[in-house]
């Protein structure tokens, strides 16, 4: 079973949306890294909290073993939550544009 996380809406610098959880609620946008370069380590993406400014993450765009498709790969921390890992993907319904969070717990 997945967990949605975040309901987000593609835009020209990455995507925009709200970060939800059952006691946290918080826009936020998942901006292109200025700093990447071809050979860096840099992530592909920052995540930011709008209200604030405060970076809670980065993102990686990486490459499925199994199917070969590309996705987005998630690391957020806070306080409130410690650390989440999490993937991008289309959302259910098939509309252009519009993108999930779906959190990724750790395998036991």
């Amino acid at each position: 079973m997945s967990a949605t996380i975040a309901r987000l809406t593609a835009n020209d610098k990455g995507f925009a949306g709200t970060l939800a959880t059952l006691s946290i609620r918080c826009p936020i946008s998942v901006v292109e890294n200025a700093k990447r370069s071809a050979d860096s380590q840099e992530p592909d993406y920052r995540v930011v909290a709008t209200r604030n400014g405060f970076e809670l993450g980065a993102a990686w765009v990486r490459t499925s073993q199994r199917t070969g498709a590309e996705y987005i790969s998630v690391s957020l921390r806070a306080p409130e939550f410690g650390t989440l890992y999490a993937n991008i993907a289309p959302a259910p319904g098939g509309n252009e544009g519009e993108y999930v969070m779906i959190w990724n717990p750790p395998a036991n």
